[in-house]
């Protein structure tokens, strides 16, 4: 019978681009939840997202929510990528922006707003 060591801190690879990932695509969904709303509420910010015409403003919400997403991801990656975050508070967080945009864009929850 042999034993195994336990992974030296040397030998465990960091996991902060992962996390980064997940967490930036939360947001980034999180923001197209908050711009479909704000273009609902405001007749200005519908006329700004209509980037588009035969799209109307959806063209707009879901290319500023691509843009934050990458953004987000950027900045979170450089900052991450040699780090070992708790994945487990990222996934977290992560859950809880993804069911507050799926809550947030339920017509009947959204227009309560």
């Amino acid at each position: 019978m042999t034993a195994t060591a336990a992974p030296s801190a040397s030998a465990i690879r960091p996991n902060g681009s992962g996390a980064a990932a997940i967490l930036a695509t939360a947001i980034g969904s999180f923001a197209i939840a908050i711009f479909a709303i704000a273009a609902d509420k405001s007749p200005f910010v519908k006329t700004l997202f209509v980037f588009y015409k035969p799209t109307g403003q959806l063209s707009g919400e879901t290319t500023l929510a691509v843009l934050v997403w990458l953004t987000v991801w950027a900045i979170l990656n450089w900052r991450w990528r040699r780090r070992t975050v708790a994945f487990s508070t990222i996934n977290l967080i992560a859950f809880v922006l993804l069911g507050l945009s799926l809550l947030l864009t339920f017509p009947p929850l959204s227009e309560l707003l």
